[in-house]
């Protein structure tokens, strides 16, 4: 026998924000039972749904059955009357009649979840977190995360970039150095991508604009707050640029846009978790070596390191410039070439200087990017002179090759800019299942 399905939808329960339309009537609606607070006479019984808790009172009067039926974490419809409530702040409540349990848990929760905060370590937060994930709190912080990529697509769209998909098991590394996963593939050696850059330049050649918010690997031997081995990055690239500031113009645009898009979409989870979300305007920029000069000078440090930034001074640059701006962002330009990957473009008449930057957000680089060499001759001779062997770079060059326009691109993380948007020290904090030295489950 064939059946034909036709894609009709079939919602049988209602939907909490729909709540407020039925009042007077019985509707059903579905849910895991977050908490039950038993009163003299009556419980109030939360139910958590997909994005929000919804209080439910039960009462023997109304009840068509015993309290003793409803555990929880237990997964149920329920059939309820929608009352007027003038002292609910939704403005009504939920009279429970009916329950169907579709199912009930094997044991309780280790860890409580169901306060306002999971009280516990963050080794137990990530140890069990299947669980911990259901915590009103917890879950808010991914819907903000979900709000950043909606922000970030809707803007990249509306400005001609085409999403693409790169792959994730590559020939050769983008970056190169000792924090790279090499696997075997098939008897070959290959690695996991520290990075879509080779591909997303390619790209360039292909749409002119294009992004990728996908996972990136690095083996990072770091067991610090900051540090993951496996990331979700924001990766966009760009062709037809004039120079590496239509890139940090790009990002504040895009930021700005991420701002209004939380607005819209996550006002209830940002007011959960009592998040004030940083004022955009404009961001301000300042050389390395400048920045560097300016926190010495400011905090009385001796510069140590003249080719890259300590943490620390990251947190007092960043420190130092919402005092003097207001601004809760920085762009740090023109870091030492040293420091920056062989396709980095170096400054015209400072050769030891790149047309690159970093974006710091409240004392975290949360970007890297910069314009990249984008002749076949200029790169080919920037990798003889660095001393690589060119010819595992053949895929890579051959864009070079047949010619690409001038271009470059940047790399934001999604789980610091999560995190320090949040007030999150430890960037495990915003991320769903981190991956670090230590952790590979659950």
């Amino acid at each position: 026998m064939i059946t034909m399905i036709n894609g009709e939808k079939t919602e049988r329960t209602v939907l909490p924000e729909q709540l407020k339309e039925y009042i007077g009537d019985q509707v059903q609606i579905h849910g895991s039972i977050y908490k039950i607070r038993k009163m003299r006479g009556f419980a109030f019984v939360l139910l958590r749904t997909a994005r929000s808790v919804v209080q439910c009172v039960y009462s023997e009067e109304k009840a068509e059955f015993s309290l003793e039926e409803l555990q929880e974490e237990s997964c149920v419809c329920l059939t309820a009357e929608v009352a007027a409530e003038e002292r609910s702040r939704t403005g009504y409540e939920l009279q429970l009649i009916r329950v169907q349990v579709l199912s009930s848990p094997e044991e309780a929760s280790p860890i409580v979840i169901h306060n306002k905060l999971v009280d516990t370590s963050l080794e137990n937060l990530l140890n069990y977190r299947p669980a911990t994930l259901r915590n009103e709190k917890e879950r808010a912080i991914f819907k903000v995360q979900e709000g950043i990529t909606l922000g970030i697509r809707k803007f990249l769209r509306e400005n001609r970039f085409t999403e693409i998909h790169t792959p994730k098991i590559v020939y050769s590394g983008a970056e190169g150095g000792a924090n790279i996963f090499r696997i075997n593939y098939f008897g070959k050696e290959a690695y996991l991508a520290q990075s879509p850059q080779f591909y997303k330049q390619m790209m360039v050649g292909v749409f002119e604009r294009v992004f990728e918010i996908g996972p990136v690997f690095r083996a990072e031997k770091h067991d610090t707050s900051r540090h993951l081995n496996e990331y979700t990055s924001v990766d966009l690239e760009m062709g037809y640029i004039e120079s590496f500031e239509e890139l940090m113009q790009t990002e504040t645009a895009m930021l700005q846009e991420v701002m209004r898009c939380l607005k819209e979409e996550c006002l209830p989870e940002l007011e959960l978790l009592s998040v004030t979300l940083p004022e955009i305007r404009e961001i301000p920029a300042v050389r390395f070596l400048e920045a560097k000069e300016m926190v010495a000078k400011e905090y009385h440090r001796e510069i140590k390191d003249y080719e890259d930034f300590e943490p620390e001074e990251e947190k007092l640059l960043c420190e130092l410039i919402y005092k003097q701006t207001g601004s809760e962002f920085v762009f740090v330009t023109h870091y030492p070439t040293k420091k920056r990957p062989f396709y980095a473009m170096e400054s015209k008449g400072s050769p030891e200087e790149t047309e690159s930057f970093d974006l710091l957000f409240r004392g975290l680089e949360i970007t890297t990017g910069g314009q990249r060499i984008h002749t076949y001759q200029e790169q080919l001779e920037k990798m003889k002179r660095l001393g690589m062997r060119t010819e595992l770079f053949e895929s890579y060059l051959m864009m070079h090759k047949y010619g690409m326009p001038p271009h470059g691109g940047l790399g934001l993380g999604l789980e610091r800019f999560t995190a320090r948007l949040l007030g999150y020290d430890n960037v495990r904090r915003a991320t769903l299942f981190p991956r670090d030295t230590s952790r590979l489950e659950p």
